[in-house]
């Protein structure tokens, strides 16, 4: 039994654009104070209804940041790590390495393990962080990875004493990437670049590389902030996946565990995912997307003291996926 956290320190590219979400129904922006008038004009000009949901995104910024700081002063392990703060990059690689080092016989760090000598155990993977913007992701990770204080079962730490995670881990191997995207979570980017083809950039192609060279891969969940939906395939086609019944009363079953712990609301459904459509196609065919908190309040700026109760839930969403996965073999 074993979990693999995986990094990869490779850079990318990102833009500039401050276009935080669009679709057909809203749009998120994020406009600087220079432009403000000019934009509410232009919108009440045309007619479109909009909302100011955070007016001072600085003062959040800067509050997140001190935040931060205050939760550098940690020893190196994990007990004493803040779990209910956002942290640096290399605070978050040095609680990996503290991870391993407590867990040896259970947890190992790699980066691009190579498979290619032979099919593996049955696999899940699991990816926070691939979107700069969106730290929630990585700091759900990292609870979802090792128990933080007062929480309920944790991967680590609940291995041999939950049942359900000690049947999980017995018959399958977890792969969890916990910032895809490292340079663009040190430097908060705030725009996605796709690049200019499929796998284009290094970090998309390694995950790719990697599932691929494995070969034994079972589900893929991606995990990203902000709607609170979780989605499977198809997304890039009204042609319902070959099981979407059992994905669709999958996703049930899992949000329904979700809202059980805050009441959170998740919508679930077939819908645009770019990465589990891809997973699905190569044969996952249990492939999700998560999108975390919230539906639009705080959006990729969500407060730090959301961290805790975002991971909780997810976590029972995961589980309810995950133990799906290892009750029907295929």
């Amino acid at each position: 039994m074993r979990i693999l956290v995986i990094f990869c320190c490779i850079l990318s590219t990102a833009l500039s654009r401050k276009l935080f979400t669009g679709g057909s129904r809203v749009m998120d922006l994020h406009v600087p104070l220079a432009s403000l008038q000019q934009v509410k004009a232009f919108l009440e000009a045309n007619g479109i209804q909009y909302e100011i949901m955070i007016a001072d995104v600085q003062a959040l910024l800067e509050e997140e940041r001190t935040n931060m700081e205050r939760s550098q002063k940690w020893k190196r392990d994990t007990g004493s790590f803040d779990y209910a703060s956002y942290h640096t990059l290399e605070e978050i690689y040095a609680w990996m390495d503290s991870l391993v080092a407590e867990n040896p016989d259970l947890v190992s760090n790699q980066c691009r393990p190579d498979f290619s000598t032979g099919v593996g155990r049955p696999a899940i993977w699991l990816d926070t962080g691939i979107h700069a913007r969106e730290w929630i992701t990585p700091a759900t990770g990292i609870w979802t990875a090792k128990k933080a204080s007062s929480s309920p079962c944790m991967i680590v730490t609940e291995y041999g004493r939950d049942p359900s995670v000690t049947a999980l881990l017995n018959k399958m191997d977890i792969f969890f990437e916990i910032v895809v995207n490292p340079d663009g979570y040190a430097f908060t980017h705030t725009s996605t670049y796709r690049g200019p083809f499929a796998h284009s950039e290094s970090e998309v192609k390694s995950i790719v590389d990697f599932i691929l060279g494995h070969g034994n891969f079972k589900a893929m969940i991606t995990i990203h902030s902000y709607s609170q939906m979780l989605m499977y395939p198809y997304g890039y086609t009204d042609t319902p996946a070959p099981n979407a019944d059992e994905l669709h009363a999958l996703a049930k079953r899992a949000v329904d565990a979700l809202e059980s712990l805050h009441g959170t609301k998740y919508t679930f459904g077939s819908w645009i995912s770019t990465l589990s459509d891809w997973g699905y196609k190569n044969g996952l065919r249990y492939s999700f997307t998560f999108e975390l908190r919230d539906t639009g309040r705080y959006g990729f700026l969500l407060p730090a003291n959301q961290i805790i109760p975002t991971a909780q839930e997810t976590w029972l969403a995961l589980m309810a996926l995950m133990e799906h996965v290892r009750d029907h073999p295929y």
